[in-house]
C-alpha cells in the first residue's frame, strides 16, 4: 500500500479546510492502494516524510513566506531526508492574505533540494476558501492519489 502525505502548517483555520478537503478528495480515490494520512508540520518529522510515497504542503501565507511551523518541519527534516526523496511526487497549496507568491517560492526552494517531482499545479487560496475553492483542492487530492494508485508517479 501506498501512503500519501498531507503536511499542513498554520493555526488551523483557512489551511487547515484546503488540507482536509485535499485529504477527504485523496481518500475518495484511494481504494485499497493508497492510504491518506495527515500530520501537523510540528509532528511531521523525518520517519513521516521518509515513509510516504507522495507529500502535499499546505501552509499559509505569513510575511510573504511559509509559515514558520512548515520551515520547522524542512530544518528538522532536510539533511536526513536530502537524498532519499528524489523524484517522489509533491503537490503545494497556500492559504494566502496577499498573492501566495513568496510562500510557494520558498517551499519550493526548500523540495528543489530534495529533487522532488512536483505533478500538481500549485493551488493558492486568496482569503477565505469558498466552495470552489474547497473543490479544486479535493480534485488535486483525487489526481495526486489515483495517480499513485496505478503507479503514475
Amino acid at each position: 500500500m501506498k501512503t500519501l502525505l498531507v503536511v499542513w502548517a498554520g493555526q488551523g483555520g483557512r489551511t487547515l479546510q484546503l488540507a482536509e478537503a485535499f485529504a477527504g478528495g485523496a481518500r475518495e480515490c484511494a481504494g485499497d492502494e493508497v492510504r491518506v494520512e495527515m500530520r501537523h508540520a510540528l509532528e511531521a518529522g523525518p520517519d513521516e516524510l521518509l515513509a510516504a510515497d507522495a507529500l502535499l504542503f499546505a501552509t499559509p501565507e505569513k510575511f510573504g513566506y511559509m509559515a514558520g511551523g512548515l520551515k520547522d518541519c524542512f530544518e528538522r527534516c532536510f539533511y536526513p531526508c536530502e537524498h532519499a526523496l528524489a523524484g517522489r511526487p509533491f503537490g503545494v497549496l497556500v492559504s494566502a492574505g496577499n498573492d501566495g507568491s513568496g510562500a510557494v517560492s520558498s517551499v519550493r526552494r526548500i523540495v528543489t533540494g530534495w529533487r522532488m517531482n512536483e505533478v500538481l499545479p500549485v493551488q493558492v487560496v486568496c482569503g477565505e476558501p469558498d466552495e470552489a475553492a474547497l473543490e479544486a483542492a479535493r480534485e488535486a487530492g483525487r489526481t495526486l492519489s489515483a495517480g499513485l494508485g496505478v503507479g503514475l508517479w
